[in-house]
C-alpha cells in the first residue's frame, strides 16, 4: 500500500483467496481495519522505523518556519508591490521558548533531540513516562496532565498515532488552555485535531498560529478558510518524503513481503 492505495475492504479481502500480507508505507496505520485482516488471515506490516528522522527533522522546519514567518517574508520579499523591507516586521526566536510534545515516541524523542540544540525548554506529555536517562538526555520534564503540558508551552507539536483517544484530542478546550502567543505544530495526523476549533481560534487570535503537515482531508477543498489564514502554514504531507527514506520504506516493504510469503519472521510487522 502507498498513499492508502488500494483500499483494503471485504470486497478486497473476498477477491483475493491467497492474500498472506499487506505491507504498508509509512508509520500510521489508521487507515486499516486491523479486525477484518487478522479474519482473513493476513498479516501487517508498516515502516515506523524508517520515518522518524525526516519527520522530526519537518517538525523543526515547521516550527521556524512559523516562528520567523518564513512564507510571509518570501512573499513580501518577491511581490511587485514591495517598495521597502518594515522595520518591525518581527518573528519570534526558539531559544529559551518552551516546546510541548504531545506523543514522546520515536519521532517525538527525535524533535526533542533537535530542539535541545535549539536550546528550548522541552515538556513532553505520553501515555508512558520515558526512563530519567532519555529525559536528561534532552532535558525533557513528564507532564502526566496535557492541560500542563498547553499552559507553558509556546510551541505545541503533535507527534501521536491516530487512534480513537487520540481522535480530536485537541479542541476547543485545548486551544482555550494554550498561551494566546503560542503556535500549534502538527506532524501526526490531521484528525487529532478538531479543524473547526483550530479555524475559530486562529480567526479569534486564542492562539498565534499554526503549522500543519497533515489536514483533513487532504488535500484541503480549495474554499476552506484554513487557506487564507495568514498565521498558518500547511505542506503537503511531507514528513517523510526525502527520496532517501522513500527508497528505504519501499525497500522495507519488500523484505516484509518477502518474509511474508516465505514463512519467516516479518520485520515490522504490525500484531
Amino acid at each position: 500500500m502507498w498513499y492508502h492505495k488500494p483500499v483494503i475492504n471485504k470486497e478486497l479481502l473476498q477477491s483475493l483467496p491467497n492474500l498472506k500480507i499487506v505491507a504498508s508505507s509509512g508509520v500510521g496505520i489508521d487507515h486499516l481495519d486491523l479486525k477484518l485482516l487478522s479474519s482473513y488471515g493476513v498479516k501487517l506490516s508498516n515502516t515506523p522505523f524508517i520515518v522518524s528522522t525526516d519527520t522530526a527533522d519537518m517538525g523543526m522546519a515547521l516550527m521556524l518556519a512559523s516562528s520567523r514567518r518564513l512564507v510571509e517574508g518570501y512573499q513580501m520579499a518577491v511581490s511587485p508591490d514591495t517598495e521597502y523591507f518594515p522595520a518591525d516586521w518581527l518573528g519570534d526566536g526558539l531559544s529559551g521558548a518552551t516546546l510541548g510534545i504531545v506523543g514522546m515516541g520515536t519521532i517525538g524523542y527525535k524533535v526533542a533531540e533537535r530542539a535541545k540544540a535549539f536550546e528550548m525548554k522541552i515538556l513532553y506529555h505520553n501515555r508512558n513516562q520515558r526512563n530519567k536517562e532519555e529525559e536528561s538526555a534532552v532535558g525533557a520534564v513528564y507532564c502526566k496532565k496535557i492541560d500542563d503540558l498547553l499552559q507553558q508551552s509556546d510551541f505545541v507539536l503533535l507527534s501521536v498515532n491516530l487512534t480513537p483517544q487520540t481522535h480530536k484530542l485537541i479542541g476547543k478546550r485545548e486551544l482555550e488552555l494554550m498561551k494566546p502567543t503560542a503556535t500549534l505544530i502538527n506532524i501526526s495526523r490531521g484528525l487529532v485535531v478538531d479543524q473547526d476549533a483550530l479555524v475559530e481560534a486562529l480567526q479569534n487570535k486564542v492562539i498565534k498560529a499554526a503549522a500543519l503537515d497533515v489536514t483533513y482531508p487532504e488535500p484541503l477543498p480549495r474554499d476552506h478558510p484554513l487557506l487564507k489564514l495568514k498565521n498558518v502554514i500547511i505542506t503537503p504531507h511531507i514528513g517523510s518524503a526525502t527520496k532517501k527514506t522513500r527508497r528505504l520504506m519501499m525497500e522495507n516493504m519488500i523484505e516484509s513481503i518477502q518474509a511474508g510469503l516465505t514463512g519467516l519472521p516479518i520485520p515490522n510487522e504490525v500484531l
